[in-house]
């Protein structure tokens, strides 16, 4: 998924005009190879819903323009990064000694930052007409490691192997063993999931609550069907779908600039923000990162979970 995002803002940032759903799905890397041009792309479309989603929620100020002549036909619209909106503020400077860093990381930068398939989609951009340039050093990743359990995981899952790993569960002061068979492993809203099947019933596991090594066991398992990833993207697009919160936050602030972008974000009457979330342990962690700048007004219980982070973030600071 990140090679995809990559590439997607790669894209994006390489045009002014930008580009149609269609010279998306139909060119960047990621999209490319599953695209049909005369099939039906509609898992695909969803895909680049999701990833726009992903992309905003990463800070990145994705535009949608009308095309030249067709104003509101939104099957024609067109999607890029400005630039400017995405460089770094005037007034942000670096010393003698950090720009000495930056340089260095941008020598190893500069080979490896696009990707030969990447260099070929804006071989192709150009070829349909679209002015582009290769913003290799303008672009900055964010990185997202991947949990220790990943690899582990993926090979059992590869093998259809049984795997053994212990779990803690949120307010639990201690971790219990799973047995378990790596059904998919998926990314929603940032994060690595388990879906696996636990003794018969299929559970989802947050792969930065497995604590230790993940033991491979020389049991195998037959394949899943193959719609396994997409029903366990599903079914926590429905927690995420189910899961309210209403927060207010102070204008002009980080909390309100980040929060706005959240993929499902809605302001309500009053003025406050209503957010989707998926775990309220996680949210409670993000939210309680933003101080003072954020005010829970809704559910109880995450009010209270971010109280109590606060609280003790307050006495371990005496």
């Amino acid at each position: 998924m990140e090679e995809r995002l990559f590439s997607l803002v790669l894209a994006l940032l390489a045009t002014d005009a930008g580009l149609t759903k269609n010279e998306i799905l139909s060119t960047v890397q990621g999209y490319s190879q599953k695209y049909s041009h005369s099939g039906d792309n509609a898992n695909l479309e969803r895909q680049f819903e999701r990833d726009k989603d992903d992309i905003r929620e990463l800070g990145v100020p994705l535009e949608t323009l009308d095309s030249p002549g067709q104003a509101g036909n939104n099957q024609n619209l067109r999607y890029r990064i400005p630039r400017g909106a995405y460089e770094l503020p005037a007034d942000i400077s670096f010393s003698p000694e950090e720009t000495a860093l930056l340089n260095l990381a941008a020598m190893v930068w500069r080979e490896g930052s696009i990707s030969e398939q990447s260099r070929r989609a804006i071989m192709k951009l150009r070829s349909l007409g679209v002015s582009t340039s290769e913003p290799v050093l303008s672009y900055a990743p964010r990185v997202r490691v991947r949990d220790a359990a990943f690899e582990p995981l993926s090979a059992a899952l590869e093998k259809r192997q049984l795997v053994r790993f212990a779990y803690l569960k949120p307010g639990e002061g201690e971790s219990t063993v799973r047995t378990v068979a790596p059904l998919a492993l998926v990314q929603h809203q940032g994060r690595w999931h388990l879906y696996a099947d636990d003794g018969g019933t299929a559970k989802t596991f947050l792969l930065r609550r497995i604590v230790g090594q993940v033991a491979t066991l020389p049991t195998t398992f037959p394949a899943p069907p193959a719609d396994t990833k997409d029903r366990a993207l599903l079914e926590l697009e429905d927690v995420w779908d189910r899961h309210t919160a209403v927060v207010e936050v102070e204008p002009g602030t980080d909390a309100a600039t980040r929060l706005r972008r959240r993929r499902g974000s809605s302001v309500t009457e009053s003025g406050a923000l209503e957010l989707h979330y998926s775990d309220s342990n996680i949210f409670a962690d993000e939210l309680a990162g933003f101080g003072p700048e954020v005010l829970v007004m809704s559910p109880p219980q995450l009010r209270d979970a971010v109280r109590a982070r606060l609280e003790r973030t307050a006495a371990d600071h005496g």
